[in-house]
């Protein structure tokens, strides 16, 4: 569990960054970080996991106030997936890249091994185990920082924009597998995103910034369940929730929107 009470932070020159912010993330849930650029959402991040320390209020991690406690400190309980790849990247091969944090830990060969080439797999990235990290594109580089966090097993993962730079597949495929492992580890997962489609398909929870300020902390759907001023904050209401709205229906795919429809056209008839 990570809580913010009443967490105020200004990083320079006294003008406030996050503003008397107070909200919970529940273990196992997926949460959604969302709001326009400047809103504060990655500086609300950072202060989950220690990278900086709020100037007034408390940030808990599972009920310990973690004001004394360094990013590493918190290695097999939080995990941070930074927006911009190269800022994580440090080992010569993609291998050492993933197994750099492991090594650490004094496990055995074949855990750390196992446990390399799972997260590699999983990102699909199999095949570039042996190659250079900063040679490889953009969208990989995103995947292979995935990968990184993943393999230390942490029970909460903050991603920092990780669909960007993917094709339709690739970003299908992480987040499946990602919403796969939040299900089946009981991992936190939240998603600093400005992609709403991928908010409302993979994320139960929702914290909304605005001007550094918490605007919304709820359920995901009710957000864009089109009675709120969404647009004022910086978001769009992705395509299905209006279109459910404008039915009144409610589905989480095209194919159950078309479904509700048709038994609704049926129920008419």
């Amino acid at each position: 569990m990570i809580e913010a009470k009443a967490v105020n932070f200004a990083y320079r020159r006294g003008i406030p960054v996050l503003q008397d912010i107070s909200c919970r993330i529940e273990d196992g849930e997926a949460a959604a970080l969302l709001g326009r650029n400047g809103s504060g959402k990655t500086t609300l991040s950072r202060l989950f996991m220690a990278l900086n320390h709020p100037r007034s209020g408390q940030v808990l991690v599972d009920g310990v106030d973690i004001v004394d406690y360094e990013p590493a400190d918190l290695a097999d309980k939080v995990g941070y997936v930074f927006q911009n790849p190269d800022l994580q990247l440090l080992g010569d091969t993609v291998y050492d890249e993933v197994a750099y944090g492991l090594q650490n830990r004094k496990m055995p060969k074949e855990t750390l091994d196992r446990q390399v080439r799972d997260a590699v797999e999983a990102m699909g990235l199999t095949s570039y185990l042996d190659q250079y990290p900063r040679g490889l594109s953009f969208g990989q580089k995103r995947r292979l920082g995935v990968a990184v966090a993943l393999a230390l097993q942490p029970r909460t993962l903050i991603l920092d924009e990780i669909t960007n730079g993917q094709d339709e597949q690739e970003k299908q495929h992480m987040m499946t597998y990602l919403a796969r492992l939040q299900k089946e580890k009981h991992m936190t997962l939240i998603l600093i995103t400005h992609d709403m489609e991928i908010a409302r398909k993979y994320t139960d929870h929702a914290l909304v910034l605005h001007d550094g300020q918490l605007v919304y902390d709820g359920k995901t759907a009710e957000l864009f369940d089109g009675q709120r001023p969404i647009g004022e904050w910086g978001l769009r209401q992705p395509v299905l929730a209006r279109l459910g709205a404008l039915f009144h229906v409610e589905a989480d795919s095209p194919e159950a929107l078309c479904r509700q429809l048709q038994l609704k056209e049926g129920g008419k008839a």
